[in-house]
């Protein structure tokens, strides 16, 4: 963050100063949030929410060595060194500060948003476009109405370019995130069933998707999977030009798999307006086309070579716990996607697996969560697909993935095991363990599979491994 003043801050959140302390010009050069990790100077934002409120924790913030803080609360006291502002609401004042604070920065920004992938796309794109530009971009779940401010408060005089995630999961969120950005080009992966319990449908989660296009500048641009069945309906009808991505004839930027080792990469041919090369990506899974394709249409809106978007997509790392692709000896491989799952990103890891070089393929999945009354069957389906992809053994962990581990009895699958908790699969574990074994260790993120892939990695340590 570049240093702003009190006067700047008050201004940026249309607040009111409080107590003695009245040094307009006091600097500010960090916003922190959590009273826990105070940094000198910084000014502090107590957040609140339904079981807390930062404002119980001013006086241990500014006793870390805040220099100040905002408030929604009079105090009965002030202290004369630390400032205090007044602000009807401290997350608005945050998206406020945020939204004031991007202002001083003209460069471009592209917001991205979609049920699945979103986050590997961001990280694509990031990839891409870091060959030629600095990038800010999303860091690990920062892509709420708190973390997407957070990330602009952290642009610096550095930074050519800003990739941001927008996450949702009710109406009215991605209005609030697009509107603090005004990104200049809008990026939706697709239309899932990520968050239908509360939005109740396809067709709401794409309205609520939608949110995203008023907002993306005049001059702007759309990309959107022309594969989607619900953003292929957008063709014509966007406030601003629109490209289409995907598989199919008729679609602006294209690709098709033709190859791969099923070990770290796959091969695909890239077809856009500017090139038609063969490029190598370096992760597994068709679906990863999606992502590439996204990459390459932003990165030709913003002026980059075939050979520096062939280079950044060479480049790709994804976030941790997102495929993560983890090599071990004895021919072993584990697949670590615990990240979040809903029913796309299941069938797509569950395809990975499916593809991979291990003669022994086991599924470790837990519970998608949010799903409402859609659950039994969205899991019954996982199930299923697991058998239609011949994978050898299911363990299914939690109390929906009794869903998962019927429907795969019913297709078939060899070897089905369903434990209630985290503890009775990894006790569970070391049977399952053989060489030339692929894992797959997926669920939504409250189910914490990641302690299983942590297990994984412990059975399969070399006995040389620190």
């Amino acid at each position: 963050m570049e240093t702003i003043t009190l006067g700047e801050l008050i201004q940026a959140v249309g607040g009111t100063l409080l107590g003695t302390f009245d040094d307009l010009s006091t600097p500010i050069s960090r916003v922190d949030t959590d009273s826990r990790d105070i940094h000198p100077g910084a000014l502090f934002l107590p957040l609140v929410g339904e079981r807390f409120d930062g404002h119980a924790y001013l006086n241990a913030a500014l006793g870390a060595g805040a220099a100040g803080c905002l408030t929604a609360r009079e105090r009965d006291s002030y202290r004369t060194d630390k400032f205090y502002v007044r602000v009807p609401d401290t997350q608005r004042a945050l998206r406020d500060l945020a939204a004031w604070y991007k202002g001083r920065f003209h460069i471009p920004f592209v917001a991205v948003t979609g049920s699945v992938g979103k986050t590997t796309a961001k990280d694509m794109l990031a990839a891409v476009l870091g060959t030629r530009y600095k990038v800010l971009k999303t860091e690990g779940n920062f892509n709420n109405n708190i973390g997407l401010p957070l990330t602009l408060l952290r642009l610096d005089q550095s930074h050519q370019i800003a990739v941001l995630e927008m996450g949702m999961d009710r109406f009215g969120e991605i209005d609030y995130l697009a509107g603090t950005v005004k990104p200049d080009v809008g990026v939706i992966t697709n239309i899932g069933d990520a968050h239908i319990e509360r939005l109740g449908s396809r067709e709401n989660i794409f309205k609520a998707k939608c949110e995203l296009l008023p907002h993306i500048r005049p001059d702007g641009l759309l990309v959107l999977n022309g594969d989607d069945p619900l953003l292929s309906t957008l063709r014509g009808r966007t406030p601003v030009p629109a490209v289409f991505c995907g598989t199919g004839e008729g679609m602006d930027y294209r690709a098709r798999v033709t190859g791969g080792d099923g070990v770290s990469h796959i091969l695909c041919r890239l077809t856009t307006p500017h090139m038609d090369r063969e490029v190598r990506i370096p992760a597994l899974g068709e679906h990863m086309i999606y992502p590439t394709l996204i990459a390459a249409a932003v990165g030709e809106r913003f002026g980059l070579t075939p050979e520096e978007i062939i280079r950044g997509i060479g480049q790709f790392v994804p976030t941790r716990m997102r495929m993560n692709i983890l090599r071990r000896g004895e021919g072993i491989t584990i697949l670590d996607d615990t990240y979040n799952a809903n029913p796309q990103s299941m069938r797509a890891a569950i395809s990975v697996l499916a593809d991979s070089q291990g003669s022994w393929k086991v599924a470790v999945l837990g519970d998608m969560l949010e799903l409402g009354p859609f659950a039994p069957a969205l899991h019954t389906g996982v199930g299923e697909y697991l058998g239609r992809e011949g994978i050898s053994c299911l363990v299914a962990v939690g109390e929906m993935s009794r869903y998962i581990a019927q429907g795969a009895r019913d297709a078939g699958v060899p070897l089905i095991h369903h434990c209630n908790t985290r503890e009775e699969a990894k006790a569970l574990l070391p049977q399952l363990v053989r060489p030339d074994a692929t894992f797959l260790v997926k669920a939504s993120r409250g189910m914490k599979l990641e302690e299983l892939t942590g297990a994984l990695l412990e059975l399969t340590r070399d006995p040389g491994e620190g």
